[in-house]
C-alpha cells in the first residue's frame, strides 16, 4: 500500500512540476513576442537610419582601407631594405632608408585615395 501512495504523489508532483514549466514556457513566449514587436517596430521607423548605418559603414571601410594602405606602404620598406641590408651587408641604412621611403610612399597613396574617395562621395 505504501507504494502506491508514492506512485501517486510521484505522479501529482510530476503533473505540477509541468504544470509549472508550462506556465514558464507561456511567460517566456509573451515576453519574446513582446521583444520581437519592438524590435519590428524600431526597424520600421524609416529608411533614414539605414541609411545612417550604411554611410557609417562606408566611412569604417574607408578608414581601414587608408590604414591598411599607409601599414603596407611601411611594411613593403622595411622587407625591401632589409633585403638590402642582407644582400648588401649595410646594416641598418638600407632599413632605415627604405623604411622612410616606404613611409612617404605610404602617405602618398593615402592621399590620393583620399582625395579619390572624396572625389566620389561629392559627385
Amino acid at each position: 500500500m505504501a507504494q502506491g501512495t508514492n506512485d501517486r504523489e510521484d505522479e501529482n508532483k510530476s503533473s505540477s512540476d509541468e504544470a509549472a514549466l508550462s506556465a514558464r514556457l507561456g511567460s517566456l513566449q509573451q515576453r519574446l513576442s513582446q521583444v520581437r514587436g519592438g524590435r519590428k517596430l524600431e526597424t520600421d521607423q524609416g529608411e533614414g537610419a539605414s541609411e545612417n548605418g550604411v554611410a557609417r559603414a562606408s566611412a569604417i571601410a574607408l578608414g581601414f582601407r587608408l590604414s591598411s594602405e599607409l601599414i603596407a606602404g611601411v611594411l613593403v620598406g622595411a622587407a625591401i631594405g632589409w633585403g638590402f641590408d642582407r644582400l648588401l651587408s649595410t646594416s641598418p641604412f638600407g632599413l632605415i632608408v627604405f623604411l622612410l621611403l616606404g613611409f612617404a610612399g605610404g602617405v602618398v597613396n593615402v592621399v590620393r585615395s583620399a582625395t579619390a574617395a572624396s572625389n566620389r562621395a561629392g559627385r
